[in-house]
């Protein structure tokens, strides 16, 4: 017999995971697959066997939501993240400088005047951003060079980024990595600020080389490794496509929740639900999976509040 629709109570002010659950339970559209996604997000993260794979791109972390990914792999629940330069280049921005609200409609052009960048509905000075970049990745790669590093894996370079922000930092991710010894793998390293300190380092320090395939290396040995593979998506481009693509080698994840904006008719991977890797055999056939469409600022905070709100906050052990 199928569910009857029902109606959502708000008056009684419920917390997020009944809020949610009350959701599903009213089948409206969208927000039926936010609470199945809460459903598979709480498993995932609940269950202490699971290699958890988080990927998302960089124009989150220039928002509040990096606090959420931060705290994610602060409490445990990260075995890995799979990301693009600009997280990078955001989390050591905003890690020593502010960033502020603006509109979608400001003046582009006064705007490169005032030598302010304008990310969506967001404004970064320009001080918060290139010159602080440049300075805290030059100074690590300076310190990776004078210790002898000649052959610096992505993963290495992250790593040194988050021993050089500060331990009071609590809501950068790669502090919060650096602290956990989580992994963070960019695949397209060179294709933001860092990259290009990189490029910039290299024309005086020409035996440095950044060895991708040591990150290839080390994330087969985690696909390889892992009893379940699960991953957590926001967005899609490289970081989505890096996750997705090494888990076929061990025949696909075990689960997979994916938040995304692009449509699926163009034939992007960002638009590309999560059923179409099972014909790739990036995912199992009988896996749980569940593709939520709407904007990851709104939507990934409500999620990861009522999965943890239903499973207790526990943090997974070994970690």
């Amino acid at each position: 017999m199928p569910r009857k629709v029902a109606d959502v109570r708000v008056d009684d002010r419920p917390d997020l995971d009944e809020f949610v659950r009350r959701l599903g339970a009213g089948g409206g559209f969208s927000a039926k697959g936010l609470a199945d996604a809460v459903d598979l997000l709480a498993g995932i993260l609940a269950d202490r066997e699971m290699t958890v794979f988080l990927s998302f791109p960089a124009d989150v972390v220039a928002t509040g939501t990096r606090g959420v990914l931060a705290s994610l792999v602060r409490d445990g629940y990260v075995d890995a993240v799979v990301t693009t330069c600009g997280t990078l280049d955001h989390d050591l921005a905003r890690s020593f400088r502010p960033y502020y609200h603006g509109a979608w409609d400001l003046d582009d052009a006064d705007l490169h005047r005032r030598h302010l960048y304008r990310l969506g509905n967001l404004v970064i000075p320009e001080a918060s951003y290139g010159r602080e970049v440049e300075r805290r990745t030059q100074k690590v790669l300076r310190r990776l060079w004078r210790a002898g590093e000649r052959h610096v894996s992505g993963v290495r370079l992250a790593r040194a980024l988050g021993e050089e922000i500060p331990a009071g930092a609590r809501t950068s991710l790669l502090r919060a990595a650096y602290e956990r010894n989580v992994p963070v793998f960019v695949p397209g390293i060179t294709d933001g600020a860092v990259g290009s300190q990189l490029w910039l380092f290299w024309q005086d320090h020409r035996a440095l080389s950044i060895d991708l395939l040591a990150d290839e290396q080390a994330l087969s040995d985690l696909v390889y490794g892992a009893k379940r593979a699960g991953a957590v998506m926001l967005g899609g481009g490289i970081s989505k496509h890096h996750t997705i693509w090494w888990n076929q080698f061990r025949d696909g994840l075990d689960a997979a929740v994916y938040v995304t904006t692009a449509v699926e008719w163009d034939g992007s991977l960002s638009g590309a639900r999560t059923r179409e890797a099972i014909s790739w055999g990036k995912l199992k056939p009988r896996a749980p999976h569940v593709t939520v469409e709407g904007d990851a600022t709104v939507l990934f905070p409500l999620m990861v509040g009522a999965a943890l709100e239903r499973i207790g906050a526990r943090r997974r052990r070994g970690r």
